[in-house]
Parts: C-alpha cells; sequence; structure tokens
C-alpha cells in the first residue's frame, strides 16, 4: 500500500516469467512436476494440504491437481505474498511425497506462473478451465467425479 494515498501499489517482479503482485487480488496460479507424475494418493496429498491453507493464508475459490502440475484460484490474506503462498504449498507437499516415495530433492519445478484475474468472466474462466482440465486429460468423464478437483461453495 501506497502509505500516503492509501492506494495498493503493484509490485513487478521478473525470473524466466513475470510476476505480479496487487494487494487484494486474486490470482490463476500454475506450478508443475520437476519429473515424473503424482498418484492418485500423492494428488489427493497436494489437493488437501492447498485446501488446509484456506482461510488461514488465503482465500481458496478452485484448485485442480493434476498427474504434472497444479492450478489453483485464489486470493492471498493481507500480509501474505503469493510468494509465500507457493513456497509453503510446493515445499511442504514435496517434503511429504519424496518422504512417502523414500526421496530427495525438487519435486516441483522453481518457478510458477500466475496471473492477476481482472473480472468476473475472467474468474469463470479460469474456473471452468480448472474444472474441465482432468476431462480434457481423459481422468474422468465429469469434473465434479475427478479427485483432484476442488470448488468453493457459495458466494465468492
Amino acid at each position: 500500500m501506497d502509505a500516503e494515498n492509501n492506494i495498493p501499489v503493484l509490485k513487478v517482479r521478473q525470473r524466466n516469467l513475470p510476476h505480479w503482485e496487487l494487494a487484494g487480488s486474486t490470482y490463476f496460479i500454475t506450478f508443475r512436476l520437476k519429473n515424473g507424475q503424482l498418484s492418485t494418493e500423492e494428488v489427493v496429498t497436494v489437493l488437501e494440504h492447498v485446501k488446509r491453507g484456506d482461510p488461514a493464508y488465503y482465500d481458496l475459490f478452485a484448485a485442480t491437481v493434476m498427474p504434472d502440475h497444479v492450478h489453483v484460484v485464489l486470493r492471498p490474506k493481507a500480509g501474505v505474498s503469493l510468494s509465500r503462498i507457493t513456497k509453503g504449498v510446493k515445499g511442504v507437499t514435496a517434503r511429504l511425497i519424496n518422504a512417502r516415495r523414500g526421496r530427495r530433492g525438487a519435486l516441483w519445478q522453481d518457478e510458477s506462473y500466475d496471473r492477476i484475474i481482472r473480472d468476473d468472466t475472467e474468474m469463470g474462466e479460469k474456473t471452468e478451465y480448472i474444472f474441465e482440465n482432468a476431462i480434457k486429460q481423459g481422468l474422468c468423464n465429469d469434473g465434479w467425479d475427478y479427485e483432484g478437483f476442488y470448488l468453493k461453495d457459495g458466494p465468492w
């Protein structure tokens, strides 16, 4: 926030991908496995961890955990950075899955894709994309049946 005018300040940083952060914004985030695929049990582990962050660190609206990537739509809580959220989710789930696999090392690619959702139309497009992702990949016939899918009930 701009202390003088009490206006949110857009923070922009660049690695391989651009990352824009604006207080109060809702984001569509994607991150991918470094190698291989998650088992069904691991998909559920990641989804359950993502859901546990709501409402302490963010408001979670939708998520799908696919065998090789994750999509989420969320709004960080005040004072919680997007990088803290993605590092937390990726770090904890990597430890959990590596422990089950008896392995060590990076599970997820280092960088995540994030986009500020600009309006209700885009929110609908992103949640529909998340819903249809498992269907398009042939993992289920109905997105509601996919064990890696989550959609928040109630008003957003």
